[in-house]
């Protein structure tokens, strides 16, 4: 996870949603996409990537909904 400071010296931590664009999260975490790959989503690299939310790029793969939580919280953990 990304611990942000502000000004108040407070943490601010941010989470992968299943609304987060696919190419901003590959592109700040890149261990995402070795999780998202070894899970079986290959089109990674794809055009697609830019405009596609994870849950998007997920659900037009045949990904279940639970599936995709599973994933998402793996990715959240290792981030």
């Amino acid at each position: 996870m990304v611990q942000v400071k502000s000004k108040t010296k407070k943490k601010l931590t941010l989470k992968i949603t299943p609304k987060t664009n696919l190419a901003e999260t590959l592109r700040t975490y890149p261990k995402a996409g070795e999780i998202l790959f070894k899970e079986g989503l290959h089109c990674i690299g794809c055009e697609a990537a830019a405009f596609d939310t994870l849950e998007e790029a997920m659900k037009i793969h045949g990904f279940s909904q639970k599936k995709m939580s599973e994933i998402i919280k793996k990715i959240n953990k290792t981030i």
